[in-house]
């Protein structure tokens, strides 16, 4: 599993999903050597049903399945996570109060407040054993709750976001954190390179995760120090490969 490999001290490589829906999505990003694939509900048209499927899928090869949900909300971040998801990402987490409220969703006590729903995509359909407490540990533990940075605001509140108990993932969006910070467009300029070497500092001071989502160029910059890697979207990686044949055999 992607979340225990993370764990273990390995870094783990993903992709994000943003078209796809078909479960083989899955079998194809384990075949092909990924160990997540994250689900973008956010700037994507997916639901919670079509999701669940997948996770299925997911789990039972043993891929990561995470997933972007629209906004911090208890009905995606809550149900996504009994449907099987085992890393759920909010966008835009600014303040440690959003940092926060998405532990006291994402967590079993004591660290949050997550409704228990026992069986279901979460146990892959399994009984959960007698011990409760136990199964609400091992949950958190298996589990990612990850803080997207992409603002001015979260910058300026890293420190806190960071600390808050219950977040283990500060993963860097960064062309939105380039708009907020005033050069849209300019993922490599200073003033958004310095910004994201802060959500680094925060992430190691803390002993919270620290991952990217995005080009070759922008991952390479940040290699030495990325724990998770999320590189490009399916629709970019199908787009790519159809227009390589095109390259070679149309004339």
């Amino acid at each position: 599993m992607a979340v225990r490999k993370l764990k273990e001290g390995n870094r783990i490589v993903g992709t994000m999903i943003r078209m796809v829906r078909n479960p083989a999505i899955a079998q194809i990003a384990y075949h092909a050597g990924l160990d997540f694939i994250m689900f973008d509900m956010e700037h994507g048209p997916y639901s919670i049903e079509t999701i669940s499927d997948v996770a299925k899928v997911a789990r039972s090869i043993g891929l990561g399945i995470f997933a972007r949900v629209p906004e911090l909300a208890k009905g995606y971040v809550s149900r996504l996570m009994d449907a099987g998801v085992e890393g759920i990402m909010v966008p835009m987490i600014s303040t440690s109060e959003e940092a926060q409220q998405l532990v006291k969703w994402s967590k079993y006590a004591p660290l949050g407040y997550r409704g228990f729903g026992s069986i279901g995509g979460l146990t892959d359909f399994a009984g959960i054993g007698s011990d409760t407490t136990t199964f609400m540990q091992r949950q958190n533990e298996l589990t990612l709750t990850i803080a997207q940075i992409e603002t001015a605001e979260a910058i300026k509140n890293i420190d806190s976001i960071a600390a808050m108990e219950g977040i283990d993932v500060l993963l860097v969006g960064p062309n939105d954190l380039a708009i907020s910070l005033g050069v849209p467009g300019e993922v490599m300029s200073e003033v958004n390179q310095a910004a994201i070497g802060k959500v680094a500092d925060a992430a190691e001071k803390y002993h919270k995760f620290f991952a990217i989502h995005g080009n070759d160029v922008l991952l390479t910059r940040w290699d030495s120090r990325l724990q998770i890697v999320m590189n490009d979207l399916d629709i970019n990686i199908l787009q790519n490969g159809f227009a390589s044949i095109a390259k070679k055999y149309i004339r």
